[in-house]
């Protein structure tokens, strides 16, 4: 199953009713704080019944136009680029990072640990302004979030940190020239991937695999093979 969503992501253009008081309590109401099982020295606050809040989402959220809540779980390629962040710290140490569909703040939250400059996580899932505050102040760190769709930008970032980015073919088309563009200019491109159909066959290198366990109600298997690619 394709990142484990039953349905694709509806139009946010009618998010209205959506303030951050409203964010939290719908996140503290469903999640609990733990450490995803391949990065423990992270805390999150993630769905533990994974089809409980799909459907709480669809049935409450649908019609002011939300997203489903990646923001809830801790999605294997997440899982793996945090661990290579935090087990190789010069990747990001004293740089600038972006880390691009950030979902939970997982890998942003990690490359803050691992000692980078600065950390900005980018999503277009408004629930995620809210969902990485909260996750960044349970492990008293500090990021800036960006709330814009920043394909095809550049705000001079060093590193660039992507987790479980390639889902999607029309997603995966638009990224890679801007990833070849940010790296001809001197960026490193680093992503997370468990073997995701549009992951690209051609451009990237091997740095590290691991056997991440995942949520099965969400994935085709309870451990996923994940790998961490830097673009060549």
């Amino acid at each position: 199953m394709e990142r484990g969503l039953p349905h694709g992501r509806p139009d946010t253009s009618a998010v209205t009713a959506l303030t951050p008081d409203s964010a939290k309590k719908f996140i503290l109401d469903n999640t609990v704080l733990m450490a995803p099982p391949h990065v423990p020295e992270i805390l999150l606050h993630l769905a533990d019944e994974a089809h409980d809040l799909w459907q709480r989402t669809e049935d409450e959220l649908t019609e002011i136009g939300l997203p489903p809540p990646f923001w809830a779980f801790a999605w294997a390629g997440g899982q793996g680029l945090a661990r290579y962040v935090l087990d190789n710290p010069d990747t990001v140490r004293g740089k600038r990072v972006l880390d691009f569909a950030s979902g939970s703040g997982l890998v942003a939250i990690a490359a803050v640990r691992a000692g980078a400059a600065e950390v900005i996580a980018a999503d277009i899932d408004p629930f995620c302004a809210t969902a990485i505050r909260l996750n960044a102040e349970a492990n008293d760190v500090g990021i800036e979030f960006l709330g814009t769709d920043c394909i095809a930008t550049d705000a001079g970032w060093d590193v660039v940190l992507a987790g479980d980015v390639f889902y999607d073919r029309s997603f995966a088309d638009r990224l890679m020239p801007w990833f070849a563009t940010l790296k001809a200019r001197g960026a490193e491109i680093l992503v997370g991937d468990p073997g995701r159909s549009y992951m690209p066959k051609a451009g990237l290198e091997p740095l590290a695999v691991y056997q991440v366990t995942v949520t099965r109600a969400l994935e085709d298997a309870e451990v996923k093979r994940t790998t961490v690619w830097r673009l060549a």
